[in-house]
């Protein structure tokens, strides 16, 4: 009864392998569906053999399809919709002793001057940026920042701290180069030697 049971039973349908998962698996599948079945398996001698036909037949099938599967894309360097990060600038530093007194004594000519003092801080900022920006766009080098000394009874310096500190920001930074305390004669104290970066491709 038990053996005529196993010959009467129907070929089990092929099943994908329990280890292929995402696009292996749904491949495995799109091949099952597209193979045409030859007939009946042939007995040859039992369960066993039969699966064991069954499980080479499958094997056979996913080792056809995973031959024509084309290898995956290189990664890209940059995940999508990243940028690679600017090269940061140096903040400016103080300016060597030579070059402030090359400028002090006029053998670095001083190209052009602002003069903020006695305006707020919002004022000043915006007015010294855009200066700063027409000055590197003439391709100057040395220039005169008036601050004032803020010995008047009622300020704080605030401009005398504050510019410094202006001209290490980025906005700033990407045109300035240095800056320095200006000698006795162009405002001491109260005033700002400040260098512009080399125009790209200068030798000077």
């Amino acid at each position: 009864m038990m053996k005529r049971k196993a010959l009467n039973a129907k070929p089990p349908t092929a099943k994908p392998p329990a280890a292929l998962e995402g696009e292996d698996r749904i491949l495995w599948e799109k091949v099952a569906r597209s193979v045409t079945p030859l007939g009946p398996r042939p007995r040859f001698g039992g369960e066993a053999q039969a699966d064991t036909m069954a499980a080479l037949m499958d094997e056979a099938m996913l080792e056809s399809a995973l031959v024509n599967v084309p290898p995956p894309h290189a990664a890209p360097a940059l995940a999508a919709g990243r940028k690679p990060k600017p090269a940061r600038l140096a903040s400016p530093e103080a300016l060597d002793p030579a070059t402030q007194k090359k400028i002090a004594k006029g053998r670095l000519v001083i190209e052009a001057r602002i003069d903020l003092h006695g305006m707020t801080q919002d004022e000043a900022h915006g007015l010294l940026l855009s200066f700063i920006e027409r000055a590197a766009q003439r391709h100057l080098r040395t220039v005169l920042v008036i601050t004032g000394k803020g010995r008047s009874p009622r300020s704080e310096g605030a401009l005398k701290r504050a510019v410094p500190l202006w001209l290490a920001q980025p906005a700033f930074a990407r045109h300035v180069s240095g800056h320095a305390d200006a000698a006795q004669g162009h405002g001491g104290a109260g005033a700002l030697y400040v260098r512009l970066r080399k125009p790209a491709g200068s030798a000077d």
